[in-house]
């Protein structure tokens, strides 16, 4: 059985479902729970009621009906969740903050980035989708705003731990989306050139890295950035991909607790 685990991630496999976790945020276990989910769990029903959300609560210890989750269109909006928040409440939203013990803010992926914001000093974490259009609009730049200003963190005390991602090797976009990410972005290594298909010159993009030069400019320090380096498309027999099956692409999720 393939094994996800690497110096960042521990591949977890626990009463027939399979998760993976960041090591630097099981630092934090007594005060934070967290996963992105595998096949065969799939939560593309988006529903807290869902059987596969059932499955993957109980296995870490949660309460399902706690769950609140953005309804994701790719936009940069990052929502609050309080006490008294349902997941109607975020409607156009990408991402959730929250410092309320208990809260389970969860998203869902099939190629998108998922981004792990957590701060330790303050105990206040962060969810967040971050497609293409996301990253091109720096969500991540808005929640790390959010979490200052709600919370008061400090952007050198933040951990943004990168889930698994549809990585340079697979993303291959045309000159539209590649004009974008050069206009947005300084690193131009974060594009590569490729061949010409059916008369159209291709490109391949580095979202990844697009994202840490993002939060580096936010104030994160290097060390506190981690990678899972882990690209959905090359995975994609134990990831939902939708470069890999397209419409018929099932849904991963990252899920983030306080306790």
């Amino acid at each position: 059985m393939k094994d996800l685990s690497n110096e960042n991630i521990i591949h977890v496999k626990k009463d027939g479902i399979e998760y993976i976790q960041f090591k630097r945020l099981l630092e934090y276990k007594d005060k934070l729970t967290h996963c992105y989910t595998l096949r065969p769990l799939n939560l593309k029903n988006k529903s807290k009621e869902d059987t596969d959300y059932i499955k993957i609560c109980n296995a870490l210890n949660l309460d399902n009906k706690n769950i609140v989750m953005p309804n994701q269109t790719h936009t940069n909006k990052v929502g609050i969740a309080t006490e008294d928040s349902v997941s109607t409440d975020f409607i156009e939203t990408d991402g959730l903050v929250t410092n309320v013990k208990g809260k389970t803010l969860s998203a869902v992926f099939a190629d998108c980035t998922s981004l792990f914001l957590y701060d330790p000093v303050v105990n206040a974490i962060g969810n967040i989708h971050s497609g293409w259009k996301g990253t091109i609009s720096k969500i991540g730049e808005s929640a790390i705003n959010l979490m200052i200003n709600e919370y008061g963190s400090k952007p050198e005390n933040l951990i943004c731990c990168i889930g698994p991602t549809i990585r340079q090797c697979h993303f291959e976009v045309e000159d539209d989306v590649k004009e974008l990410y050069m206009n947005v972005f300084e690193d131009k290594s974060i594009i590569k050139t490729g061949e010409i298909k059916d008369g159209k010159r291709k490109y391949y993009i580095d979202s990844v890295k697009a994202i840490v030069e993002m939060l580096l400019k936010c104030g994160l320090k290097r060390e506190n950035i981690v990678d899972s380096g882990i690209c959905t498309m090359c995975n994609s027999d134990i990831l939902h991909s939708y470069r890999a099956d397209k419409e018929r692409a099932g849904r991963n999720a990252s899920i983030m607790s306080l306790k």
